[in-house]
């Protein structure tokens, strides 16, 4: 019969010692902790944070069950996630860079009345030496770039976030090598954070975060203040920054799922008037923010019909030319291409979508598709000025590569010719060589003809 590690050590059968300091939250025993190798530097791991370890685990009588030193390959995991034994999490979370310590973990601690069979019995007390090598904090950005890196200072209290058009009410502080420059209680709307002078990176990081919750952001250029930098704020160009914020409550905005076609109508009408707005003032990102969420909300309705119908796909429409209209002001004719592709696929005629494809068009170089699209608008509209310019403007370029084309051509073929010239002269100088060998054998023999004869 299998005993328990409790059984075991009132038999006396245990080898290790059972002694360390209880690091538990309740102070129940359930975890105690001896150093064996002091860590280096003041820093723990937070909640969050990637960190890797090697590490020993036994039964109390030392019998080996895990090894990572075994496979020669540290292991890693995200503090506090729930990813390992509650034990770790506690115990990981005290420890130092370079620390080696000892960890005795009680069953409710590490795999409770269950065990795992075969190598752990049932409400099995074990034992870990665990060494840290490093931690690094949570990479939040979608691409995963190391962007935006998150240190959880204190964990939130549910796992809802907010989403975009959360109303929500956070305390930040901004610093930028050491010296603090943004410093507020602030309430707004995921989306309207530029009109406030937060970069980007600050409302991807308020997404991310639990109410409660405070944090530790580092935020790159890319994500912050760019290559141009704040005046406002006196950020150079291209720097680091690190935010410090406490989400203290938000209003979720409602998902596309959780609206009826009427409240998707309204909603849309009215970003849609905020988009404008910050259209005007030339916030372009913000205002192609609330365009998306139309598209995003009305792009599956479907069975609509008389007037929701009519006024659906004129929302729509509206949103995908006024995307690709951001998109120009923005440099991005790709995605502003994409969107009048969109806007086209629901009226094949539409002239803002024509002119601005072909205005994308043109910014990607294809000055010859761009072309057509401006004699397109032409010939459904022969009043509109700006496509007759357009299509001038374009025959200049396309008359201009041409031309370059043509230079380039034109010295590839060059190039190629005087090669083969020089290939040519080399092989009649190798014949030129063989025929006065050949001619030097040839009176050679005469010579010993004539020497034969004599």
């Amino acid at each position: 019969m299998t005993m328990t590690a409790e059984e075991q050590t009132s038999e006396g059968q245990h080898t290790i010692p059972i002694e360390g300091e209880d690091i538990t939250p309740k102070k129940d025993g359930g975890v105690l902790k001896l150093i064996r190798r002091e860590g280096t530097g003041t820093e723990l791991p937070m909640a969050g944070d990637k960190v890797f370890v090697h590490y020993v685990g036994t039964l109390l009588d030392g019998t080996l069950f895990d090894s990572s030193r075994d496979r020669e390959e540290k292991f890693s995991f995200e503090l506090s996630k729930g990813q390992v034994i509650k034990a770790w999490d506690i115990g990981v979370a005290t420890m130092k860079v370079g620390e080696l310590c000892q960890l005795i973990c009680k069953p409710e601690y590490a795999y409770g009345s269950a065990g795992s069979p075969p190598k752990i019995p049932p409400s099995a007390t074990i034992v870990f030496e665990v060494e840290l090598f490093e931690f690094r904090g949570e990479d939040i950005t979608e691409d995963e770039d190391g962007g935006i890196i998150r240190r959880i200072i204190t964990k939130g209290g549910s796992y809802s976030k907010p989403n975009e058009g959360s109303s929500v009410e956070v305390t930040i502080e901004g610093t930028c090598d050491g010296r603090v420059f943004d410093e507020r209680e602030l309430k707004f709307e995921i989306g309207d954070g530029e009109s406030l002078g937060l970069p980007a990176g600050v409302e991807k990081a308020i997404m991310a975060m639990e109410q409660g919750e405070e944090a530790l952001f580092h935020i790159k250029p890319k994500y912050g203040f760019g290559n141009a930098g704040s005046e406002k704020y006196g950020i150079p160009g291209g720097a680091t920054l690190q935010y410090r914020i406490t989400l203290t409550a938000f209003e979720k905005a409602k998902e596309s799922w959780e609206m009826n076609t009427s409240e998707k109508l309204e909603q849309s009408g009215i970003v849609k008037e905020k988009g404008t707005q910050y259209f005007k003032e030339g916030k372009y990102k913000q205002a192609s923010m609330q365009y998306k969420r139309i598209v995003s909300w009305l792009m599956h309705e479907s069975g609509l019909s008389g007037e929701d119908e009519t006024k659906a796909k004129t929302l729509q429409l509206a949103a995908h030319l006024n995307l690709a209209m951001c998109y120009l002001k923005l440099q991005e004719p790709k995605l502003a291409q994409e969107h009048c592709d969109k806007a086209l696929e629901m009226d094949l005629s539409n002239e803002k979508a024509l002119f601005r494809r072909g205005e994308a068009l043109f910014g990607m170089n294809e000055f010859e598709r761009a072309r057509d699209d401006f004699q397109r608008v032409l010939q459904l509209y022969p009043a509109n000025k700006a496509a007759k310019s357009q299509v001038v403007l374009c025959q200049k370029r396309i008359r201009e590569q041409h031309e370059k084309d043509k230079l380039i051509y034109g010295q590839m073929f060059q190039k190629f010719a005087e090669r083969d010239s020089k290939k040519e002269a080399q092989k009649g100088k190798g014949e030129s060589k063989v025929n006065s060998n050949k001619m030097e054998v040839e009176n050679g023999e005469t010579e010993v003809a004539s020497e034969a004869k004599a």
